[in-house]
């Protein structure tokens, strides 16, 4: 007949055991799977990226881990709402804020409406965890988490050089046209609702006294016309017919 003490002790420690691992499934669960939350960060890249210093629609994540919300330097877009919440970005923070960001910080400017998936959020919050951090750009790449293109986010490619037909060397409005003669001396009409007319005083926009035409739409029918500065636009743009 076993013995009852040594049965019990027995029993005790395989609930014990038992228990440290449901603890443990349930601690993994909590910090959720960063590579699963890397498929989800694949939505923020158009309007964020993880390199420092690199702003899009919203500022890069680089290193914010732990920091104040609203305060990455160089970064002047933020709501007034947001600068003065008082938030640091840690995981409670992140999922109140993922989950609705309307709701945590009213009147903000994030467009984007809110993850309501638990699971989900804390899967981004694990891979943010690791992507926000120090030297968090390369940790992602290295674990192989995301390619290196994501890293830097939707960053418009350089636009120098600027080959001879994307070069623009004049443009004139006239009726509901813009008429852009290019540095190769083709002029091309365009629709005046098709054209857009930008600045970028990014590294990577256009050399000064070069502003760059870019293409786009299915058709190729949609115009960017990129100036380094809005006294280079002023100088350049005309009405004339």
């Amino acid at each position: 007949m076993a013995n009852p003490p040594a049965a019990i002790a027995s029993a005790l420690a395989m609930l014990a055991a038992l228990g440290a691992l449901a603890a443990t499934g349930a601690a993994a669960a909590d910090r959720g799977d960063p590579r699963r939350g890397a498929e989800l960060y694949r939505g923020c890249i158009p309007c964020h990226a993880l390199t420092p210093g690199t702003h899009l629609t919203g500022p890069s994540l680089a290193g914010l881990w732990g920091r104040p919300a609203g305060r990455v330097e160089g970064f002047t877009r933020y709501s007034g709402a947001l600068d003065t919440a008082g938030l640091t970005w840690d995981g409670p923070t992140l999922d109140a804020w993922i989950a609705d960001p309307a709701g945590l910080v009213e009147s903000t400017s994030m467009t984007f409406s809110g993850l309501a998936d638990e699971s989900a959020r804390r899967d981004l919050i694990a891979f943010l965890e690791i992507a926000m951090a120090p030297g968090g750009a390369t940790a992602v790449v290295e674990r192989d988490l995301i390619p290196t293109e994501f890293v830097r986010g939707r960053q418009p490619a350089p636009l120098t050089p600027t080959p001879a037909d994307a070069q623009v060397a004049a443009i004139r409005h006239c009726g509901d046209n813009y008429w852009i003669t290019t540095a190769d001396g083709t002029t091309t009409p365009h629709w005046e609702m098709n054209v857009r007319l930008k600045i970028d005083t990014s590294p990577a926009g256009p050399e000064p006294g070069q502003p760059a035409l870019i293409r786009s739409g299915s058709l190729g029918d949609r115009i960017s016309v990129v100036f380094s500065s809005v006294g280079e636009l002023k100088s350049v743009l005309r009405e004339e017919c």
